[in-house]
C-alpha cells in the first residue's frame, strides 16, 4: 500500500504566515496594485481611499515580511512584490468578465 506524505512541517508554517499577512483585504489591494506596477506610496494611499498612515502601516507588515521591497527614486519610495510565492499568487488573480 502506497503511503501518503505530506508537506514538512517547516514548508506549511512558511506558506501559512506568508497567506496569513497577504490576507487583510488592505495589504491584497495593495500587493494587486503593487503588482502591476511598481508603485509610491502616495499613489496607493489616494487609490485605496485609505489614510497615508494606514497604507504606510500596512507596506511596513508586508516589508517586514520580506514581501515587498522599496527603493527611493527622486522623492518617491517605489514599491515591488519580491517574493515569488506571493507574487505569482497575486498574478494568478484576474478580474472577472462583466
Amino acid at each position: 500500500m502506497n503511503q501518503i506524505t505530506s508537506c514538512p512541517d517547516e514548508i506549511i508554517k512558511m506558506y501559512a504566515e506568508k497567506l496569513k499577512v497577504c490576507g487583510h483585504p488592505v495589504r491584497l489591494k495593495l500587493l494587486c496594485m503593487i503588482e502591476k506596477e511598481d508603485t509610491c506610496v502616495t499613489d496607493l494611499w489616494q487609490c485605496l481611499d485609505q489614510s497615508q498612515p494606514v497604507v504606510s502601516q500596512h507596506l511596513a507588515v508586508l516589508k517586514e515580511k520580506g514581501i515587498v521591497t522599496s527603493i527611493i527614486h527622486g522623492n518617491r519610495r517605489i514599491y515591488s512584490i519580491i517574493d515569488p510565492f506571493i507574487k505569482d499568487l497575486v498574478s494568478s488573480f484576474s478580474v472577472p468578465k462583466s
